[in-house]
């Protein structure tokens, strides 16, 4: 495989990533001198799937990268996001470290540390808007349901919100949804303390935990519910959509998100429509699709002492 060219400026210079995949199985991003835009030069292999530390964290399941996309961070490192490709896109993920040049005086990528971009089922080819100050990030999201449900739907696939990506001094993945979706929120909120309340179609909920809380979003026919349930002193979240299955091989188990133990945790749920996005401080991030069916009752019920709870209703738009 072969496909994806980015284009970024590095040292007064313009270059190129492609995500690659060799006959031997070994995913690589390669790289490309493009000053000229009508003259591209091979530059060598920027990084491959024998790198130690993209050996550690992404495994031996891909067998190419695509959609290679870098950003700067506020310190100056860099990170380099990949798409994991196994005959079919499996998952999304991201190495820290540093742009260097080599013996010969090209590019090369030194690793830090990586780990998972984003946590759930429903996001992939990320694309990155780097900005001066900031970089903003967002994702593709697929629809995992069957053909015939998208031929009556007449439409496939949204972006995510827009998010704002860095790094935390640890060099692991610093997440926020971008601040400017506050503009989207009107002056009073639909909830401001823990309760049973009807949920709207689009809205964004945040959700502070001080001892454990589960906090449910649908209730099917037959009472089952989807939540999500967070432990401070364990620093876990959990992700229960198993009432709600998925087609296709990624299944529908629960999905658990680990972040560092602290006296509370902070969530924040995006919802529009079908699309679910969990934010977990600003070190996880899960976006799943999730199709409310006729039956199913969205009520926003939140159990656990001491939780402080605000969401506020959203626009819609055009997503379904």
């Amino acid at each position: 495989m072969f496909r994806d060219p980015f284009v970024f400026h590095h040292a007064d210079r313009r270059w190129a990533l492609v995500g690659a995949g060799h006959a031997d199985g070994t995913p690589s991003v390669l790289l490309y001198d493009c000053d000229d835009l009508t003259d591209w030069r091979f530059a060598g292999v920027l990084l491959d799937g024998n790198d130690p530390v993209a050996a550690a964290v992404f495994g031996d399941k891909s067998v190419g990268w695509e959609c290679p996309h870098l950003y700067r961070t506020a310190a100056g490192d860099h990170v380099l996001l990949v798409s994991l490709w196994d005959g079919d896109p499996c998952s999304t993920g991201y190495l820290t470290g540093r742009l260097e040049p080599d013996s010969e005086g090209e590019l090369r990528f030194v690793t830090r540390t990586g780990g998972r971009l984003d946590q759930g089922r429903d996001f992939y080819a990320p694309a990155v808007l780097q900005e001066p100050d900031r970089a903003l990030l967002w994702g593709w999201s697929w629809e995992p349901r069957e053909q015939e449900e998208l031929d009556r739907a007449g439409w496939a696939g949204v972006l995510t919100a827009p998010r704002v990506v860095d790094v935390h001094p640890d060099g692991s993945l610093r997440v926020t949804p971008a601040p400017e979706l506050e503009l989207l929120r009107p002056a009073d909120p639909f909830v401001t303390a823990p309760g049973r309340v009807p949920l709207p179609s689009a809205y964004d909920l945040t959700v502070t935990a001080r001892e454990p809380t589960t906090v449910s979003l649908l209730r099917d026919a037959s009472g089952r519910e989807l939540t999500v349930c967070a432990d401070p002193a364990s620093g876990t979240v959990v992700l229960d959509r198993s009432a709600w299955p998925r087609t296709g091989r990624e299944g529908s188990a629960p999905i658990t998100v680990h972040v560092p133990k602290g006296p509370e945790l902070a969530l924040r749920l995006l919802i529009d429509g079908s699309l679910l996005e969990l934010f977990v401080t600003d070190r996880a991030m899960i976006t799943e699709r999730v199709y409310r069916r006729p039956e199913d009752i969205a009520e926003l019920v939140v159990d656990g002492a001491g939780a402080r709870v605000i969401g506020w209703a959203l626009d819609p738009g055009s997503r379904g």
